[in-house]
């Protein structure tokens, strides 16, 4: 996990480079037939003086498209914009290798709109591996993933008409309990499922729990039955693999197929910047031959995507480098680890992955006005809330944590 640190010029001169390379709307070149083109100028003016020392505001004005998948072949990088598409093929290539130890060039993917579509993109390549390689029909194919996983699933399985499969998880640990996972697998092959899409995560929205990939992998493989794993990393593939250096969650895990890692929660890139990565081999199931008027086809939900999001994840990875990446993440684990400490003083009870900056909190600990106070996040709005949660992001202030604890404190001396 090894990439050196650019600094500000180099990235600059580096993707003004790439903007270069694209076809300019505003060039010379005689283009007729793009249903593109630059932002509006009434708002967006080209010629602001800070642009030229502002590559990624440039390449929003220049408005790149990166529709399809630039890994898959040369024929998939379209010379119109040729340059900024290379980045996002550098940046999925440094993701895959460098910080998931794929082996080189053996992965593909692209930037997608965030962790929703990334989940979904592999719930849909799997639905139809299943189908064309083993004939499966769609009353034959189940989404497997504990109670605390995204919402994306549910969502996913609604729209690709798959099976739901929610599995229990103990309310202290969450980790799944074994017990849930024989007993709902063995109900879901006597209603006719044979075919598994198996979700992973690795970092939970609400509690930061992490599910044991391997667990999971031998136990569908000890029942031979077809599955495929999908690693929701939408939270914690930006920051778990630089601080637990014994992860299992990597491309070197036969059981690990494909990963979601979201650039807009860890890396600070702009929403909409999801990454989706895969093993060579499976676009090939969602290959829309329709889009017959893009070279090299397109293989994404999405389709059309803005290349300045690509930039921006790119950008952010240079600058830092993997060492100042991995220092970032670490610092904020520390912090997250002193709050833990003074909450065990205190003796509140909470959960909380000693690799992740996600601290959930039970609720009866503390006041709905205290948690309001502070912008919790409760794991429900609909129900009476059982956890809160706190995330220690790069924003969160040592002051505000400190009051935090100290409001905590004196609500509970009050009650005592």
């Amino acid at each position: 996990m090894y990439w050196k640190k650019r600094s500000h010029e180099q990235v600059k001169e580096y993707i003004f480079k790439a903007l270069d390379q694209n076809l300019d709307y505003r060039g010379d070149r005689p283009i007729l037939g793009i249903p593109g083109t630059y932002l509006d100028t009434t708002e967006f003016y080209p010629d602001a003086p800070f642009l030229k020392d502002a590559p990624f505001m440039s390449a929003m004005v220049r408005n790149p498209n990166h529709i399809g998948v630039h890994t898959l072949s040369e024929d998939s990088v379209l010379e119109v914009f040729e340059g900024t598409q290379k980045i996002e093929k550098e940046l999925v290539k440094l993701v895959a290798e460098e910080i998931f130890n794929g082996d080189v060039d053996h992965q593909d993917g692209y930037v997608a709109t965030g962790g929703t579509e990334a989940n979904i993109q592999a719930m849909w390549i799997y639905r139809n591996y299943f189908r064309n390689k083993f004939g499966a029909r769609l009353g034959e194919i189940g989404v497997v993933y504990s109670q605390d996983s995204h919402y994306s699933m549910p969502k996913g399985a609604n729209i690709l008409n798959l099976t739901n499969i929610i599995l229990e998880v103990d309310s202290e640990t969450r980790e799944i309990k074994k017990e849930s996972l024989e007993q709902k697998i063995k109900e879901a092959t006597q209603d006719g499922i044979k075919y598994f899409i198996v979700i992973a995560n690795l970092s939970t929205t609400m509690f930061g729990s992490v599910d044991d990939i391997d667990m999971l992998g031998d136990y569908f493989t000890k029942l031979n039955v077809q599955f495929k794993i999908h690693v929701d990393a939408a939270y914690g593939g930006f920051i778990y693999p630089f601080t637990n250096t014994t992860s299992r969650f990597t491309f070197q895990n036969p059981y690990m197929n494909s990963i979601t890692a979201d650039g807009h929660k860890m890396l600070q890139t702009p929403y909409g910047t999801g990454l989706f990565l895969i093993r060579k081999g499976y676009f090939d199931f969602v290959k829309t031959e329709e889009a017959q008027y893009i070279p090299g086809k397109d293989f994404t939900i999405s389709g059309s995507r803005s290349g300045a999001n690509a930039i921006s994840m790119w950008m952010i990875l240079q600058i830092h480098g993997s060492e100042g990446w991995k220092y970032k993440m670490e610092t904020l684990c520390d912090k997250t680890e002193r709050i833990c400490k003074k909450l065990e003083r205190m003796g509140v009870e909470y959960f909380r992955n000693p690799h992740l900056n996600i601290i959930a909190i039970k609720a009866k600990y503390m006041s709905k006005e205290l948690a309001n106070k502070y912008y919790l996040v409760a794991d429900s709005y609909e129900f009476e809330p059982e956890w809160f949660k706190i995330v220690v992001m790069p924003h969160v202030k040592q002051g505000t944590i400190d009051a935090f604890l100290m409001d905590l404190d004196s609500e509970l001396r009050g009650r005592k």
